[in-house]
């Protein structure tokens, strides 16, 4: 991610002066335990700079479970517990690297199947999410976040992504990005690629970059 410009405590846009650059390698993981019990894991290693540092090193390790509370045909409702233990690179997009201690989330998530819906654009198997969470941290202001996502499947190896994540410290910075990708499954294993970029806030960059990943199905 990369950003020449941030918005301001009024939420103007100003130059930063110095380019931010932000690079991450991250490691997502879920294995679920039975129909209604997931457990995750989050990690990752980041390089970057700024007008004030320039660093190298892991960032936050995160633990945490989900319990699929409520489902039926076309709807679905879950809970996430989850504990983080901050790292050296940044812990919190607005903040400085390395500050922050651990942080605890419990995160609430409703799901809907739109069935045929998205059948105008030629997608099946089309559904759209709504995540809302309260982060309470160690070091660094709590957080309240917002994140939605839409997607569909195009034929039996493609998928569409639209995903907003949104947030707003206590007292201090608020951010919202945009994102768009898409997936192709090649079996078990499947490549995604995408494009992320901050659209509103304030006392945060105005970041932009590439986003790829790699999953595998076990």
């Amino acid at each position: 991610m990369r950003a020449d410009s941030g918005f301001d405590p009024a939420g103007e846009t100003q130059p930063l002066g110095v380019d931010r650059t932000d690079r991450t390698a991250g490691l997502f993981a879920e294995y679920g335990v039975n129909d209604r019990l997931t457990l995750q894991l989050k990690a990752d290693w980041q390089q970057g700079k700024d007008a004030f540092v320039d660093y190298d090193g892991r960032g936050p390790i995160e633990v945490g479970a989900t319990w699929q509370v409520w489902r039926d045909d076309h709807n679905a409702v879950s809970l996430y517990g989850g504990y983080a233990l901050a790292g050296e690179g940044r812990n919190a997009g607005y903040a400085a690297p390395g500050v922050g201690e651990h942080d605890w989330e419990a995160r609430l998530s409703v799901g809907r199947s739109l069935g045929a819906v998205g059948g105008r654009w030629g997608m099946d198997r089309s559904f759209v999410e709504v995540q809302a969470a309260r982060r309470v941290r160690d070091g660094l202001p709590h957080e309240t976040r917002l994140d939605a996502t839409i997607g569909g499947r195009i034929g039996r190896d493609w998928l569409v992504l639209g995903q907003a994540f949104g947030g707003a410290a206590d007292g201090g910075a608020r951010w919202l990005s945009l994102e768009t990708s898409v997936t192709r499954d090649f079996g078990d294993w499947s490549v995604q690629a995408g494009w992320r970029q901050t659209v509103a806030g304030r006392e945060t960059a105005i970041a932009q970059g590439p986003v790829v990943a790699i999953w595998r199905r076990f």
